[in-house]
């Protein structure tokens, strides 16, 4: 059957690709060659468009496609009070090539004590008379890239001060996102996928980290987290391998991590990335707990134009459908088309292509 509530059998990680008006708008802003006001006035305008372009290929949850965002992150981190942004030695390093030379640290206590995202929300639920979802990153990877050496020692001399202050401010944020009236929250993270990797626990030890120990400090902080949520409020994470212009970072199955993710985080639905074979098998689906909690299957590529046929689709969704209940799967595309604001390899066309798809896959799937 169909779901009447998020996340649906038809779903979406959030992030689209950004219209012409808009990139032109943002380089002329960063120019000086228009004001924020007007800035904003082409971000409504081009919002607005792709509110009613999701409605018209038959998207239930609706998003603002990261349209205000330069990156899914830094721009949400860079508002929590203690954490200042800057312009980094290189960029993130993805199979070759690197982003801009952009990164967070933290300087002071961090805290939440408002957020301009409140805003962007209120818009979208204003604009749409289906369901808004907001997207924002997961605490975890305010912590994972940077380690240690991105918070000041000054400020936290003990790191589990730095871990108990990040979980407040989450919940603190998710109180106030469900205030204006949000009903669907997303905490996308890196970080669990970085987990499955040998070459990125490798590059944690190296940075000090005991990575033992991980997996459990970012679920306590997740729950935490999610103590803020109303009691009508779904919040689901999405778990990806990286995604800036059609390439990643890590690879590797969700075995090492898939009891403590499905079975100890409080999350009512998990978007994961199967769009290759880097993500491994079916298996550690296992471990999804019978009942409520959805599997959003990312079985469509959001990183290259190429249409996936249908009957490969239904094969693999049979396949999980082995592990967990197909009552708690769902199907999406693997990740965002614009995880930064430069895109991903494929045509506007292609991604609207890819949704309308994925929608008349769940009416065939489930009714």
């Amino acid at each position: 059957m169909q779901r009447t509530k998020p996340p649906f059998r038809a779903d979406h990680v959030g992030s689209i690709l950004r219209s012409a008006p808009i990139k032109e708008a943002r380089a002329k802003r960063e120019a000086g060659a228009i004001s924020a006001d007007e800035l904003k006035e082409t971000e409504d305008r081009e919002i607005e468009k792709i509110i009613k372009k999701q409605e018209e290929v038959g998207l239930q949850a609706i998003t603002d496609g990261e349209y205000r965002r330069a990156w899914w992150h830094f721009d949400f981190f860079e508002g929590l009070t203690g954490v200042q942004g800057y312009t980094a030695d290189h960029g993130i390093q993805f199979h070759g090539v690197q982003t801009k030379p952009r990164a967070v640290r933290i300087v002071g206590k961090i805290g939440f004590n408002g957020h301009p995202m409140l805003e962007h929300f209120k818009f979208l639920k204003a604009h749409t008379g289906r369901t808004p979802k907001m997207t924002i990153p997961s605490p975890s990877v305010l912590h994972f890239r940077g380690g240690r050496a991105g918070i000041s020692k000054e400020v936290y001399p003990d790191i589990d001060a730095f871990f108990d202050d990040l979980g407040a401010a989450y919940r603190k944020a998710v109180r106030a996102f469900a205030d204006a009236g949000c009903r669907y929250l997303q905490l996308d993270d890196t970080v669990w996928a970085y987990l499955c990797s040998k070459e990125q626990m490798e590059q944690a030890r190296q940075r000090g980290e005991d990575v033992a120990k991980l997996p459990q400090i970012y679920a306590r902080m997740i729950n935490t987290a999610l103590e803020g949520r109303s009691g009508d409020m779904t919040v689901t994470t999405h778990v990806c391998r990286g995604n800036f212009r059609s390439t990643w970072i890590s690879e590797g199955g969700y075995e090492p991590v898939g009891e403590i993710l499905f079975g100890g985080t409080n999350y009512d639905g998990y978007f994961l990335e199967y769009d290759t074979d880097r993500a491994g098998g079916f298996e550690p689906l296992r471990f999804v707990p019978k009942g409520n909690k959805t599997v959003v299957l990312g079985l469509v590529t959001s990183k290259s134009g190429a249409l996936e046929k249908k009957t490969d689709v239904k094969r693999r969704i049979d396949e999980a459908s082995k592990y967990v209940s197909l009552d708690q799967l769902a199907l999406s595309p693997q990740c965002g088309f614009a995880s930064t604001e430069e895109g991903n390899v494929l045509s506007d066309d292609e991604q609207w292509a890819k949704l309308r798809m994925i929608v008349e896959l769940a009416d065939e799937v489930w009714g």
